[in-house]
């Protein structure tokens, strides 16, 4: 079989960063009359490059396969909102955005973002490629198109619609094979003088957290700010900020202009590649061990379940996000040792987790089954989510996180 090659720069794949075996795509829900029928598991063996240390799972499913009609929706979590409205004020008053200013989203989902910036009067513009998804956005009044950008679909919207002084790409840049065609239609997308800023779970606090779920066939790459400065330059564009996020775990927020109009990079840039360097992240060898991490993690939860069914005890999920379904098919977890999960998602709502045909339940059926525990999948929104969840301890019982280490709340 012929070895995969780098997405960036071409050379073989021929280093493992972690192989975890063979999952079903992360948001292929289950329909009630799908439970009989054969399930198509593709590998998760993520490599890393040799040469420009990009970390990578090859495309096993195209793009186009998973986000065409997509069940993820933004604004069901009030933090990611708050979070994109906060970022909203922060760039526009950064980059002293009017109304005579236009904005871009790439990925801009069901509208989640560009409604604060067209509640501010500025010039907005969505480009989603899941048509039922962007849906929610015309709906929310933001102008969406649907399509997959490339060099090509960049080129055709900025000339249909002019260029952007702001393009905006949250959580997506990880979200594309062929990310370098991705990055050209970013900067075909934006003015001479503009600004693009891309969100990116930053690998090294995926690292550091055993954040291991977060691997799933829609997250085709796993960045550093090192190796999405590369990307970025294929491409014509220059990081010149760069902010650390709590979000996801840990993201990077990087602020980049077209080469011709840079300014010099901020002392912020600086600090976090020296940061990914002390941690190894700018060699090969560097990026060793994470197996180890993955395997203490899988086996804390799993002898958590185990001990909790021994007792008679009952277990639910809350929250059916990808990063879940990544989590228990990895652990071979199945409904006897979680009874259902719930999710405040209608369209989960009725169907089953992928793989381990979990059944997914309204957020009422908690207080109807009163379970001993709840398992928050979606551990990032954590403090979110327990907030919401204080009538658990109504009835003595618990919350539990499985990353970055089981803890009982």
């Amino acid at each position: 079989m012929t070895a995969p090659t780098c997405r960036l720069c071409g050379a073989d794949l021929a280093d493992t960063f972690v192989d975890l075996g063979m999952s079903p795509p992360c948001e292929s829900y289950v329909a009630a009359d799908q439970l009989d029928r054969g399930e198509v598991f593709y590998p998760l063996h993520v490599r890393i490059c040799g040469q420009c240390l990009l970390v990578q799972l090859p495309a096993y499913i195209a793009a186009e396969d998973i986000f065409s009609d997509y069940a993820y929706f933004s604004s069901y979590s009030d933090s990611w909102v708050a979070h994109a409205k906060a970022f909203v004020e922060d760039a526009a008053d950064r980059l002293s955005l009017g109304e005579d200013s236009f904005v871009v989203e790439v990925a801009s989902n069901d509208g989640y973002l560009l409604q604060h910036v067209a509640q501010r009067g500025i010039r907005a513009l969505g480009i989603e490629p899941a048509a039922n998804v962007a849906e929610a956005a015309v709906e929310k009044g933001v102008p969406t198109e649907v399509l997959f950008l490339g060099e090509g679909t960049g080129a055709d919207v900025a000339g249909r619609h002019g260029a952007a002084d702001l393009v905006v790409a949250n959580n997506v840049f990880a979200h594309v094979p062929d990310i370098v065609d991705f990055a050209k239609g970013l900067r075909r997308l934006v003015a001479d003088d503009g600004t693009v800023t891309i969100e990116i779970p930053h690998l090294m606090r995926l690292i550091e957290g055993s954040e291991y779920d977060t691997i799933y066939h829609e997250h085709y790459s796993y960045l550093s700010l090192l190796t999405t400065q590369r990307v970025l330059a294929e491409a014509g564009l220059a990081v010149v900020d760069v902010e650390e996020l709590p979000t996801h775990g840990g993201s990077l927020r990087t602020w980049s202009m077209p080469v011709e109009s840079a300014r010099p990079p901020s002392d912020a840039v600086a600090a976090v590649l020296a940061a990914e360097e002390a941690a190894g992240l700018h060699s090969l060898e560097g990026h060793a061990g994470f197996a180890e991490a993955v395997a203490r993690v899988r086996n804390d939860l799993v002898e958590f379940l185990v001990e909790r069914s021994r007792r008679g005890e009952t277990v639910v999920a809350y929250g059916a996000p990808g990063k879940g379904n990544t989590l228990l098919n990895h652990c071979g977890i199945r409904g006897d040792l979680v009874s259902f999960a719930v999710d405040r998602n209608p369209f989960k709502q009725g169907k089953f987790l992928p793989g381990t045909h979990i059944p997914i339940r309204a957020p009422e059926a908690l207080a109807e089954a009163r379970p001993d525990y709840v398992l928050i999948m979606p551990w990032n929104l954590r403090d979110e989510i327990a907030d919401q969840l204080h009538v658990v301890r109504d009835w003595g019982g618990k919350l539990v996180v499985a990353l970055p280490r089981l803890e009982i709340l």
